[in-house]
């Protein structure tokens, strides 16, 4: 990539809406061959140079081909809207925000709106003057991932994280005599004081 920030959307349309070819040329032509891919429910390690019958010798890249095809065949229209938020050039990350229609091909009339974050690792090439990507990590809240299984799951979640909150709140104010004991500690060993 020239640009990362600009060329980013397209080429994630590329692997998630691009036909089986559109989607390995794109993974040859962005990925590093040793790439990782780390998802909530699955993950590709960095590796190349393994030989394996039939299928001869294969790459990282390669196995993040096949989690991209099947990704398409599961769900075969996938509407995306990408927004690169964020290109840190002295750590080389890349951030975007995804919103997609997910629906699987074998549950009618099933269609999940998911929003995740991805961080993207790129390496910058000096013979070329192009950034690869070296690792994809996509960030999904709980809420999210189940949306892609369990229809209605994100509300039970949602449900769940609310009665975590109220736990959260009890706790607080029931053990609130053994915070007032450390910020009377921490006054003394500071010199300061503070009230809360």
């Amino acid at each position: 990539m020239d640009h990362p920030k600009k060329q980013i959307p397209n080429i994630i349309h590329l692997l998630t809406e691009g036909s089986p070819a559109e989607q390995r040329d794109t993974l040859e032509a962005y990925f590093l061959p040793d790439s990782t891919f780390t998802h909530p429910l699955c993950r590709v390690p960095s590796f190349s140079h393994v030989s394996l019958p039939i299928l001869g010798e294969i790459n990282s890249r390669w196995v993040t081909w096949m989690v991209y095809r099947w990704y398409k065949i599961l769900s075969p229209r996938i509407v995306l809207q990408v927004e690169c938020n964020e290109f840190n050039k002295k750590t080389n990350i890349l951030w975007v925000e995804i919103h997609q229609i997910f629906s699987l091909f074998f549950i009618p009339f099933f269609k999940s709106n998911v929003h995740l974050t991805t961080k993207l690792h790129l390496v910058h090439a000096s013979e070329d003057n192009k950034y690869y990507i070296k690792s994809q990590e996509d960030l999904y809240q709980l809420n999210e991932i189940v949306k892609f299984f369990w229809p209605g799951g994100a509300t039970i979640i949602w449900f769940w994280q609310m009665f975590a909150t109220f736990l959260c709140i009890v706790g607080a104010l029931l053990l609130a005599p053994m915070t007032w004991m450390k910020q009377r500690h921490a006054n003394k060993v500071n010199g300061i004081h503070k009230r809360f």
